[in-house]
């Protein structure tokens, strides 16, 4: 059997390159939309339209949320979850502007990353800012975007790796995002386990009330969730090859792309 795994993964990448494809020109006669949110998005314009509106945001130590992370006090390897906060928007826009700025590892890093149709609700303000759709993506996939979501984050902002089961288009608006994919047929070098969910909470207060409390690494622990449930999650890390490794993780050829502003990704199920 595993020499049947070896030969199909290797047989892939000799069929397939490993460079990326970086088109100039439409993929079809269709134009892409000149979007509004590419000309006018910075921090300016995002204070202005969205002020003190109450955001969620995700909290974490070193900005691995919804990823593996070993519980040095038990050894247990879990699916860690962010704390979830509310907070202004041009408050949360401050720190992470500031946290990039300085270089500051000791705080919390905090990532705007709430899914489900998020810039058609809670960020319901710019969505004038967007197309409806992308013209050649819902002729191509014969159907209109079930979801238009919104990240917001600095260079400690990390999404771990996983794997969707439906089409993605990512859209490059401000900054800049690097990727690294697997296509499906590496799903042997990934060391998928069920792993016990956890959440980040706060620690003891110690006296402290909420506002005079430091935002340091130091005030997030892991809390297990109750009741226990088990997730399916990938713990093997290309970018740390050595750790959780399978018999196959070596034959894994990672594509490694960067996204600029008003640059598109096409990302297929279960990339």
């Amino acid at each position: 059997m595993n020499a049947a795994i070896e030969h199909l993964i290797s047989s892939y990448h000799e069929l397939n390159s490993s460079l990326i494809d970086n088109l100039t020109e439409e993929p079809s006669p269709l134009e892409f939309m000149s979007w509004p949110a590419v000309q006018k998005w910075d921090v300016q314009y995002l204070k202005a339209v969205l002020s003190d509106k109450a955001i969620t945001v995700a909290l974490t130590p070193d900005g691995n949320a919804d990823s593996v992370l070993t519980d040095l006090s038990d050894g247990i390897d879990y699916f860690i979850k962010p704390l979830d906060v509310e907070e202004p928007f041009d408050s949360f826009l401050h720190y992470i502007q500031q946290q990039e700025l300085e270089g500051d590892a000791n705080l919390n890093v905090k990532y705007a990353q709430t899914q489900n149709d998020n810039l058609r609700d809670e960020y319901s303000e710019l969505y004038q800012d967007v197309e409806e759709d992308i013209a050649w993506a819902r002729i191509a996939l014969a159907r209109k975007p079930d979801a238009v979501n919104l990240w917001i984050g600095n260079s400690r902002s990390t999404t771990a790796l996983h794997r969707d089961n439906y089409e993605n288009i990512y859209c490059q608006v401000i900054g800049k995002k690097h990727f690294v994919l697997l296509p499906p047929v590496e799903t042997a070098c990934i060391n998928e386990r069920m792993l016990q969910s956890a959440t980040y909470a706060r620690s003891p207060a110690n006296g402290l009330n909420e506002i005079e409390r430091p935002l340091g690494r130091d005030n997030l622990t892991i809390k297990p969730d109750t009741p226990m449930e088990m997730i399916p999650f990938a713990t093997w890390d290309p970018d740390k090859p050595e750790e959780r490794p399978t018999h196959f993780s070596h034959l894994s050829q990672p594509l490694r792309i960067d996204l600029d502003p008003g640059d598109m990704l096409y990302l297929p199920a279960l990339w």
